[in-house]
């Protein structure tokens, strides 16, 4: 199912021995279009620092109660490494936060998340995780160390969902609108669609795109093209924020577009 990043804007992060704090942004790999790390506000026990907390710490979210709990304590962090979420975060950065809490690195493999963890990966029997967990740590350090050399010069690709936001959106004939927020998939943190906001030309309607459709985004003048049209736009199926997004409304969009999907067969057999 795909989640709306103004809707876990206002999720809870809880610890295994208390709330953390409450999500207030996202940094995302714009390589990938992978979400990295949520910005968390930690309040008043931590001095209302904004901390990063990664998805591979997630596990079994309440989408009723509006919760995320993830497997770490209060007192980790606490003690993480200090990172300031309004200014770009750099490799060195990354690879303190990964080191810290033991994460492998989702640069330099192979998929989403690399070689490393993934997200719910920590969760005690998910995927092999707790099971032979000795072994499974030297295999990680290992790898950690032979990845940290190898991408240490890297340029990390991270950007701010707030950030973004707004950025106007350029068809190949014209501009059609600006983004207004994004769909992330709650399985794998992948932001699937663009939300745009067409209001100065279609009276409200908002459409989605997909970041495989983006041919350029343009950090020095906040703009980002698509290789779709203004008529091929306005005609595409119209995205509804109080109705939830299903496999049936990716296949009509991706459909109207004439573009190939992200799903395994084997989700489209289960569909």
């Amino acid at each position: 199912m795909l989640r709306s990043t103004h809707e876990l804007e206002k999720y809870a992060i809880q610890a295994t021995d208390g709330e953390i704090g409450d999500v207030k942004d996202f940094f995302f790999d714009d390589d990938t279009w992978v979400v990295r790390y949520l910005v968390v506000d930690a309040g008043s026990w931590l001095t209302s620092r904004k901390v990063l907390i990664s998805p591979v710490a997630i596990h079994n979210p309440n989408w009723v109660g509006r919760t995320l709990p993830v497997s770490i304590t209060k007192e980790q962090v606490k003690n993480s490494p200090d990172v300031d979420t309004e200014q770009p975060i750099s490799r060195q950065n990354e690879e303190q936060y990964m080191g810290y809490y033991g994460y492998g690195n989702y640069w330099g493999g192979l998929g989403l998340w690399g070689g490393g963890l993934y997200p719910y990966g920590m969760v005690p029997g998910y995927m092999g995780y707790g099971i032979d967990r000795a072994e499974r740590e030297r295999e990680m350090e290992a790898y950690q160390r032979t990845e940290r050399q190898r991408h240490r010069n890297d340029d990390p690709h991270l950007r701010s969902c707030k950030a973004v936001t707004g950025y106007h959106l350029d068809a190949n004939d014209g501009e059609i609108g600006h983004v207004s927020g994004f769909l992330v998939d709650e399985k794998t943190w992948a932001i699937r669609y663009l939300i745009v906001d067409t209001s100065n030309w279609w009276m409200g309607h908002k459409v989605l795109v997909a970041p495989e459709w983006i041919t350029g985004v343009h950090w020095s003048n906040k703009t980002v093209s698509i290789d779709l049209s203004r008529d091929a736009v306005q005609a595409a199926p119209v995205y509804d924020p109080s109705e939830s997004w299903t496999l049936q409304s990716d296949l009509d969009l991706r459909g109207h577009y004439g573009r190939a999907g992200y799903w395994s067969d084997s989700l489209l057999a289960a569909a």
